[in-house]
């Protein structure tokens, strides 16, 4: 029997978990403004730089006394900046719970050759914060952008400790109110909720950690495009624009436009608003539709930003194959791209909740969801 594809489609199909939708309002006239053709290190470029950090700072409500510097290679190059500079000082614990995170450990075990403490969840849980010891240096995801599963609160981080906390944020940052008093180091991509041009990464460090960088020599070289310090000090001039290499003014002005917008819509609470609206209308299917599961087992650790699912229908003999044709067949329609689940994860789909896709395409997505099942179970 023939099946009747639903009346409506979503306006925007970009579903994708990075690098994500853009804006609603967005216009590549909106880059006009982006000094191409100059050095970054000349007036126009370096306020440009300022720029992008302080609304990162008014946006985030990120603290005076931390800092925030324009890195390359995205989140993972902010992230390897942070564990190769500020690791090795004193015992380590690597929590990971989906890909990134155990990607982490595997540079801190394998590359550092540190003598950590590894504790993993399976995909869909994620590690107990209870029986972590903070007085270590401890490493984690705050949201698990392959698995959906995120921290559930922010006091599962004590203020007080004697260890620095290095999270990674790049599916958090601006759709999570992340507590900046037990963070040390927290680093992002602006590719992920704020649909920003990829190959740059955002790290922000604590007085403590800006402490420990001052005080403590890591035993193994650092290459140039890692190096925070010099004679012992900061090179604070990262954290106000001078970026180790040359990053891309065309990205730099598309993230200023983006950060502008954020602070249109009503700034960090409006982003989490938009966020949690998109991620209840994905999960409100959910609870409606037998043959479908989120992939986070306790809904306290759901993310409201990359919302992973699964199917559960018995008659679904090859799991992977089954995922991979319905993603596909959605894709091929045009009305969801990009939303297969993460390779390393278990099949199922991943959708983009961040602040920058509409309700009204998350609303109309979930019925193609359910068509494509249907044709792919009657194939």
């Amino acid at each position: 029997m023939a099946l009747d594809a639903p009346a409506t489609r979503p306006a925007n199909p970009r579903f994708s978990s990075g690098p994500c939708a853009k804006p609603p309002t967005f216009d590549l006239s909106k880059l006009a403004g982006a000094p191409l053709g100059r050095s970054h290190r000349a007036t126009p470029g370096k306020a440009k730089l300022k720029e992008a950090i302080d609304l990162t700072r008014e946006v985030l409500g990120v603290p005076d006394d931390y800092l925030i510097g324009i890195v390359p290679a995205s989140d993972t190059g902010a992230y390897e900046m942070a564990m190769w500079n500020l690791l090795g000082a004193r015992a380590v614990e690597m929590l990971a719970w989906e890909s990134f995170g155990a990607g982490w450990v595997t540079d801190a075990v394998k590359q550092l050759k540190l003598d950590a403490e590894v504790k993993t969840a399976e995909y869909g849980e994620i590690v107990d914060f209870g029986t972590v010891d903070f007085n270590k240096d401890v490493c984690f995801t705050w949201n698990g952008t392959t698995s959906g599963v995120r921290v559930p609160s922010n006091d599962s981080i004590p203020a007080e400790r004697e260890g620095l906390t290095l999270c990674d944020a790049t599916s958090a940052a601006f759709a999570m109110d992340l507590p900046w008093d037990r963070l040390d180091v927290t680093t992002f991509s602006w590719q992920k909720v704020l649909g920003g041009e990829a190959a740059h990464g955002v790290l922000i460090l604590s007085p403590r950690a800006v402490e420990r960088l001052e005080s403590y020599t890591p035993a193994w070289p650092l290459p140039k495009i890692f190096r925070l310090t010099k004679g012992g000090k900061l090179i604070d001039g990262i954290f106000t624009g001078a970026t180790i290499n040359t990053p891309s003014m065309l990205c730099v002005e598309d993230y200023i436009f983006a950060l502008n917008w954020a602070k249109s819509i009503g700034g960090l609470d409006g982003l989490i608003a938009r966020a949690d609206a998109n991620a209840k209308a994905v999960n409100d299917f959910v609870n409606a539709t037998p043959w479908l599961e989120n992939l986070a087992v306790d809904p306290a650790t759901r993310s409201n930003t990359s919302v992973c699912l699964k199917f559960t229908d018995a008659r679904i003999t090859d799991g992977a194959a089954f995922a991979r044709a319905v993603a596909k067949r959605l894709d091929e329609a045009g009305v969801a791209y990009d939303i297969g689940a993460y390779r390393d994860a278990p099949p199922g789909l991943r959708i983009w909740c961040g602040a920058t896709v509409e309700t009204a395409d998350i609303e109309a997505l979930m019925p193609w969801i359910a068509y494509a099942f249907d044709a792919e179970i009657s194939a």
